[in-house]
């Protein structure tokens, strides 16, 4: 949901990349449900493993409570986001955890130097 945010709200001012220390074998569905309600559409995502090159290459990694199993390089700037897991949830908790998923987004997005 995040890397949804974040294409469609910052376009072309940044390079997305999304992966999980442990993914799920395909996207929740509870997830592409909710985000189609905010019109944007995740169904083409596929769950893959975070790779140390996929984090060597970011300036800015933003987990979601992967811990010490994600890489680290000097000089990134690392947030770990603490939600909930939407994996098994109900749509009105989905509701929740994307609306808070958002707000963040939009908050890196203002503090990161984009030129459009």
């Amino acid at each position: 949901m995040a890397a949804g945010f974040l294409r469609t709200l910052a376009g072309d001012a940044v390079e997305v990349r999304s992966a999980g220390s442990a993914p799920a074998g395909e996207i929740n569905p509870v997830a592409v449900r909710a985000m189609a309600e905010v019109g944007i559409d995740i169904t083409d995502q596929r769950p893959r493993i975070l790779t140390p090159e996929d984090s060597e290459a970011s300036s800015v990694v933003i987990t979601m409570g992967c811990g010490d199993v994600c890489p680290y390089f000097p000089g990134q700037r690392h947030e770990d986001w603490v939600l909930d897991d939407p994996a098994g949830q109900g749509i009105d908790a989905v509701r929740v955890i994307r609306d808070d998923i958002r707000d963040r987004v939009e908050q890196l997005i203002g503090e990161l130097p984009l030129t459009r």
